[in-house]
């Protein structure tokens, strides 16, 4: 049944006044200034007794105990909403808070597996710790903050409407690279002989809802594309990275009051940088994984691993955005009334498991680095290489009272538009399933929401291995991506009545 809708924005700094360990990476890196503030984006959307807030957050990962303190401390501020129907996602910026306690970038593991007492750290950027908001500190400053935008776009809700919308803008490209061998490699050299081909494809569409006001004017937009905001992911600042731009650069047209509610759809394998034209970063960084070898110049992009590339994609948003608006859009009907249903659960799927010869072997290659090298000295590729073992090894020990990984999953109506969610860096052929078979007239897909459970790999990508395709890079595999999508289609079809 159509309810007549009320929608409200909030958009709140979570930048702190204080210095930030930045999440991301496998270096220990701390902010020496903000580049552009870092946000909680929230928009509230009611019609007749359902509800839901979403959340963008320009964070690397929402962890669920994030989203359990959120929902704890906006429970008794406003009552009448249901807490479960609360939805926190990150932009997957590299450049924002690292909030949980312990060690980070995935280092646990090798910690355990090779006896150290703590996480190696790399990086030679500033490491002087005055004024540092400490992850404990960062953590709740978190959920104090991103409540509040919760709390104030609910309070905003009003009557309004929207209109949906649809563009292409150059942003994501598959960030794979496959050789003849059959091996792959994540930001892998295609200038190799032995280059094959790209593992996957890409998705430049933007799935775009207008929403406006009583007075028939746009209050904000929600924009859906499948590509992480890390162009600045090496750096040592705090940056909203290519979203905090084409924020600024639509305010221009909009106003400055305009929201936008950055969303990302799944994009496991991808990335903002062409890796078969090649282009150098302007300015040096650690990262050994993109350095390469004196590769040949290319005539193509800005570099995507500095600031010019972020407003670069920025403004690529940005055109799209405005000419669809223009095109498409400005004149159009607006849906004030429609169909709204929103369901969440909590979707069981399989523990991706290790056989008795992986952990054999990991385990063996551990004690033999361990053996033969002064752990005490390890450097950033013999730490990468081991973190594969330790992983495996890790998930052995794991999956002896685990089977199943619990995964907090929305999948919501609105009008003929479908809106679904997981707490995955999920590859993109998966998204290609549920949009492809979706019942509704357009689909848009939010992953890494409400908690961070890792990479979801394709079974191609797991057979050509390295980063984001091990084991120790997700919790889920392939086997567990397709119950996923046939879950998420079987709701979506329940809702559209098929």
């Amino acid at each position: 049944m159509k309810e007549s809708l009320k929608f409200g924005w909030s958009e709140i700094s979570i930048t702190p006044d204080k210095r930030l360990m930045l999440e991301g990476q496998f270096y220990d890196r701390i902010s020496q200034y903000v580049e552009t503030p870092i946000t909680a984006t929230a928009l509230a959307i009611e019609a007749g007794k359902e509800q839901a807030i979403l959340i963008s957050c320009d964070l690397t990962h929402v962890y669920a105990a994030l989203v359990d303190k959120i929902r704890e401390r906006i429970a008794p501020v406003i009552p009448d909403f249901d807490v479960s129907k609360l939805i926190v996602n990150a932009t997957h910026t590299h450049t924002s808070a690292y909030y949980e306690s312990g060690c980070s970038r995935g280092l646990n593991a090798l910690s355990v597996y090779l006896g150290l007492e703590s996480a190696p750290a790399f990086g030679n950027g500033n490491k002087e710790t005055d004024n540092l908001m400490e992850p404990v500190e960062a953590f709740g400053f978190l959920v104090e903050k991103i409540s509040d935008a919760a709390v104030e776009a609910w309070k905003n809700r009003s009557a309004g409407g929207y209109v949906p919308a649809f563009g292409r803008a150059a942003v994501g490209m598959n960030r794979r690279v496959t050789y003849k061998d059959g091996t792959a490699k994540m930001w892998g050299d295609s200038y190799s002989k032995e280059f094959f081909a790209l593992e996957g494809g890409n998705d430049n569409g933007i799935e775009m809802l207008f929403v406006y006001g009583a007075d028939d004017k746009p209050t904000g937009a929600v924009l859906n594309l499948a590509c992480p905001a890390q162009i600045l992911e090496q750096r040592y600042f705090i940056s909203s990275d290519f979203w905090g731009k084409a924020k600024i650069l639509l305010r221009e047209y909009f106003g400055e009051d305009f929201k936008v509610l950055a969303l990302c759809s799944p994009a496991g394998d991808q990335c903002p940088r062409d890796l078969v034209r090649w282009v150098e970063p302007e300015t040096p960084i650690e990262d050994p994984n993109v350095i390469r070898d004196n590769p040949p110049a290319r005539r193509a992009d800005p570099s995507m691993f500095d600031i010019k590339g972020s407003w670069k994609t920025g403004r690529r948003i940005k055109d799209e955005v405005i000419a669809i608006f223009e095109e498409d859009v400005k004149g159009t009907e607006i849906t004030r009334d429609a169909e709204f249903i929103h369901h969440a659960e909590i979707m069981t799927l399989p523990l991706r498991r290790v056989t008795e010869e992986e952990n054999t072997a990991a385990r063996k290659a551990l004690a033999d680095f361990a053996a033969t090298h002064d752990k005490s000295l390890l450097n950033f590729n013999d730490s990468a290489a081991m973190h594969v073992h330790a992983g495996i090894a890790e998930r052995y020990d794991y999956q002896k009272t685990e089977s199943v990984v619990p995964s907090e999953v929305h999948v919501i109506r609105l009008g003929d538009i479908a809106i679904a969610t997981d707490p995955f860096e999920l590859f993109l052929d998966f998204a290609n399933i549920i949009r492809a078979r979706s019942a509704a007239k357009q689909t848009f897909l939010i992953q890494l929401a409400c908690d961070a459970h890792g990479y979801l790999p394709t079974e191609k990508a797991e057979k050509g291995g390295h980063y984001s395709a091990y084991v120790s890079s997700g919790f889920v595999g392939h086997e567990g991506g397709y119950i996923l999508c046939e879950n998420t289609l079987n709701i979506i079809d329940e809702q559209f009545g098929k």
